[in-house]
């Protein structure tokens, strides 16, 4: 049975969830980022960590169990992932003396002074190195005896991290299955994470889903951004309505281990992100869609929200990457993953609605808010209305013959009152959402003769001259109030307000015709 957006399986399979999440130290969702090395100019391990501190990072997972940066993360209180390399995989899988003393040496040394959490045991193993897949489970155990050993077990979980084309026919998520060629391997593994309250690592890449889809779903799918109901994404055979594919990914892999009878095993995301940069044939490497990216990402994981199979169930989730890896091979994209260069300057802003300070990167003073694409267009009348009313943004600007009065369409009118309230409020975070329709950018919307506050070619960019009444595409009509909920003083604009539904209100949408190819997508 489907009742607004749940169905009867979800309710079921909740507390199982609920109580796994808190055998494994979970208390709501976090976001922590991955440190790559392959950087031609990496920063010290004390700068790394200067970093981290900064930009208030408090989850890091590392590809070995560096000394350097180990020591360094001493005293910090920052959660850390080791890594046990693929090259290391064999020997620990075949000694229970190897596996004791890499603990000893790579995790017991440093502890409780640096707050290590989980080992993650290999990288994609089962589709990068599948000869070692014998070995995969045993090294994870014998990983997990030397920490019952030292008395680490209750602190340390011990997991690896999956290639998401480990799951097949993941579209639509119910139908998911994990490869058969690794079914021996996985029901070992779901019984270690199992037995030992541990969680199985997924990496989610939607860019490459995206790619590889040729066009049959829309970029905004990909990228978080709010879909009409007409174009979510509608699982047949549970009902439940899926506005990304990250959520689809995720629910895909809980489908695929109940699949082998396994309902209490929670998934963490040790890998996503969006590329910065590509080369000529990589069009939708873009430096704002991987802002539109990462910044949704952020918000959604950390409002909590789950996935529709699962709501509620925290989604903990690590960005890849702090870094641009310049040394890695491949394509451009395969270089431009990272937060930030290697001299610890972002390679973006990232808008971090409900994110609090985390990732609060040094060029959030250049940054703009501006309407996003596909918005719908109730929820963006709805949220013009009220910047250029209660909000009291400077729609001035946009009003016929102004300046920036053309183009004269909805969404270029939204962007500039979106941008204005924004600015006036001094960036501040939750300042430029509106119910998931707006965006931070790091581009500069001015043109032409508008220039929008906040460019450097705006002398009064904070101007608190204001309208108050009903706007069409930005022109007022009227002077009437707008029902906003807690009166006219609210500062916060929330659509349900004007009895709209945003991509967060629990209406249960009838379904619609979606094009089957939507639902026979390869994942990788």
């Amino acid at each position: 049975m489907t009742f607004l957006g749940w169905n009867s399986s979800s309710l079921l399979l909740l507390p199982l969830l609920l109580a796994s999440f808190v055998g494994t130290g979970f208390s709501g969702a976090f976001v922590g980022v991955n440190i790559g090395t392959q950087v031609s100019d990496m920063p010290s391990a004390s700068e790394v960590v200067a970093l981290l501190k900064k930009q208030q990072i408090a989850h890091v997972r590392l590809f070995d169990a560096d000394r350097q940066m180990l020591t360094a993360l001493a005293n910090t209180g920052i959660q850390v992932v080791v890594g046990v390399p693929n090259d290391q995989l064999l020997a620990i899988g075949e000694s229970r003396s190897t596996a004791a003393n890499w603990v000893n040496k790579n995790v017991a040394a440093y502890m409780p002074d640096t707050n290590i959490t989980a080992i993650a045991v290999g990288s994609e193993v089962l589709t990068s190195i599948p000869n070692a897949a014998l070995v995969l489970v045993p090294a994870m155990k014998f990983l997990h005896d030397a920490l019952v050993a030292a008395d680490l077990d209750g602190q340390v979980k011990v997991s690896t991290p999956h290639k998401a084309d480990i799951i097949l026919d993941a579209f639509p998520p119910s139908n998911a299955f994990f490869n058969s060629s690794w079914n021996r391997v996985m029901k070992q593994l779901l019984t270690f994470l199992q037995n030992t309250d541990s969680y199985l690592m997924l990496n989610v890449y939607p860019y490459y889903v995206y790619v590889q889809a040729n066009g049959v779903f829309p970029l905004d799918y990909a990228l978080f951004r709010p879909l009409p109901p007409s174009k979510e994404a509608v699982d047949p055979n549970t009902m439940l309505h899926y506005t990304n594919v990250f959520d689809a990914m995720v629910d895909a892999a809980y489908f695929a281990m109940e699949a082998m009878n396994y309902t209490n095993v929670p998934v963490v995301v040790t890998e996503t992100g969006w590329p910065s940069a590509g080369d000529a044939n990589e069009p939708d490497t873009t430096v704002d869609n991987a802002v539109t990216y990462n910044s949704n990402l952020v918000t959604h994981v950390l409002n909590n929200s789950g996935t529709p199979q699962h709501p509620g169930i925290p989604v903990n989730t690590y960005i890849y990457e702090l870094f641009n890896e310049d040394l890695r091979s491949g394509p451009t994209s395969e270089k431009s993953w990272g937060l930030f260069s290697a001299n610890s300057t972002p390679v973006y802003a990232l808008h971090l609605t409900g994110g609090g300070s985390i990732l609060a990167n040094d060029t959030s003073s250049q940054t703009f808010c501006v309407s996003s694409t596909g918005a719908d267009r109730q929820l963006l009348q709805a949220a013009l209305d009220w910047a250029c009313g209660p909000g009291q943004a400077d729609c001035n600007p946009i009003q016929p013959g102004a300046v920036c009065y053309e183009p004269n369409t909805l969404q270029d009118h939204a962007s500039y009152a979106f941008n204005s309230y924004y600015q006036k409020l001094g960036m501040k975070q939750g300042s430029c959402d509106f119910n998931g329709i707006a965006m931070i950018t790091s581009t500069d919307p001015s043109h032409d003769s508008c220039i929008y506050p906040g460019s450097i070619g705006n002398s009064n960019s904070n101007s608190n001259s204001s309208t108050n009444g009903t706007v069409t595409n930005g022109t007022v009509t009227g002077n009437a109030t707008l029902p906003l909920l807690g009166g006219s003083n609210d500062t916060s604009f929330n659509s349900s307000a004007y009895q709209l539904h945003s991509r967060f209100h629990p209406i249960f949408y009838p379904v619609v015709a979606i094009p089957i190819l939507l639902w026979n997508l390869p994942i990788l």
